[in-house]
């Protein structure tokens, strides 16, 4: 991300990590929006818990609020707590919803949140 990219983000709630949250606003110089926004994103920051729903549904849902070059920044909870997402489900979810998976790494804040970053493919169209 960086400065003036317009940033939204899906599934907020009390347990995201709010410092990751305020680093992002921080290099946008901005707000996030959410996702009732009619703006077209740069970046989402898509929160996801297992119980949360259908992950392919709610991925889909959120390519439509992105420019073409945009990214999902997908946060699922650590193996071990509450809400954890198997690597299998976001892998399937990925595929089904047209996007590809490039990068899986744990947030650097120590909250417990994996970050996982979503694309279209290369060629720009979502399969579906």
């Amino acid at each position: 991300m960086s400065p003036g990219d317009t940033v939204g983000e899906v599934g907020y709630d009390e347990d995201v990590d709010h410092e990751l949250r305020d680093a992002v606003q921080d290099v946008i110089d901005s707000d996030l929006l959410d996702e009732d926004t009619d703006e077209v994103l740069d970046a989402v920051l898509f929160w996801w818990r297992e119980p949360d729903g259908d992950l392919t549904d709610a991925l889909v849902d959120s390519i439509s609020l992105l420019a073409d070059a945009g990214v999902i920044w997908l946060l699922t909870p650590k193996t071990g707590r509450d809400g954890y997402v198997e690597p299998s489900d976001i892998a399937e979810a990925t595929a089904t919803a047209g996007l590809s998976q490039t990068t899986s790494v744990p947030s650097g804040s120590g909250s417990g949140w994996m970050i996982t970053r979503l694309v279209r493919p290369k060629s720009g169209k979502v399969r579906r």
